[in-house]
């Protein structure tokens, strides 16, 4: 049914904004820079209707990993709304989330300079950054723990089958916290070792994070669980 009023909307969209909304929430993208090479490209390969219908498959998806089944154990959105704007961004920046907003800004001239599936890397993308929509712990995110949360979106997008091919792979990286995809294979070799492991961090991550949340959730402390993932992949 979803997918089929996103259709609708899109075969009937002649302007750069589109909503539709599901679970009480709305979903928006807006493309603000549809007369720039990469908004051209986004409207091309992707489209407003598309994201629409992304972010909203997204959202269920987190809820999912995060085991919230009912509305009142998720992060609230603002407004109960979600939405992305498509802008040119002069700097390297690919997306970002705006937390008091709920808002996702993703950059066109990133997507310019997309070398292959357009789609496949926009998707992933979009999954990471609603993750930060609704992930509990936000107010840490800008502090020293930010990997976490930034590890947290990355596995999301890894478990929907959208990590990237610049990612390293698995058992690559320095330290746990490096954040990003390094932070998510780790959190994805925890995950298999207890199932349900990153839905319980996440809401213990309401207090903020702790390097103690792996101790009491996985009986181990974050260095043995490191030191155990690198010796799987030969150190």
């Amino acid at each position: 049914m979803m997918k089929h009023l996103t259709a609708v909307f899109a075969s009937l969209l002649v302007v750069a904004g589109l909503a539709t909304t599901a679970a009480g929430v709305r979903f928006e993208a807006t493309n603000n820079a549809s007369t720039t090479p990469g908004g051209q490209r986004f409207d091309e390969e992707y489209g407003v209707g598309y994201a629409v219908q992304v972010m909203s498959e997204a959202s269920f998806f987190v809820w999912k990993i995060f085991n919230q089944t009912a509305p009142e154990d998720r992060r609230a959105a603002m407004d109960d709304r979600v939405k992305l704007v498509v802008n040119f961004i002069n700097t390297n920046i690919l997306a970002f989330e705006r937390d008091s907003e709920s808002s996702i800004t993703l950059n066109a001239g990133y997507v310019n300079n997309i070398t292959g599936d357009v789609r496949t890397l926009v998707t992933g993308l979009l999954y990471h950054e609603v993750t930060h929509v609704w992930q509990w712990g936000q107010q840490d995110t800008n502090q020293t723990h930010s990997w976490i949360y930034e590890g947290v979106a990355d596995f999301v997008r890894l478990r929907a089958g959208y990590a990237a091919p610049y990612w390293l792979q698995p058992g690559q990286g320095d330290s746990w916290d490096t954040g990003y995809d390094v932070t998510a294979w780790f959190l994805d070799y925890c995950d298999q070792l207890r199932p349900g492991f990153v839905a319980v961090l996440n809401q213990r991550l309401k207090d903020g994070y702790s390097d103690d949340d792996f101790l009491q959730i996985m009986g181990k402390s974050v260095q043995e669980l490191w030191r155990d993932y690198k010796a799987k992949y030969g150190g």
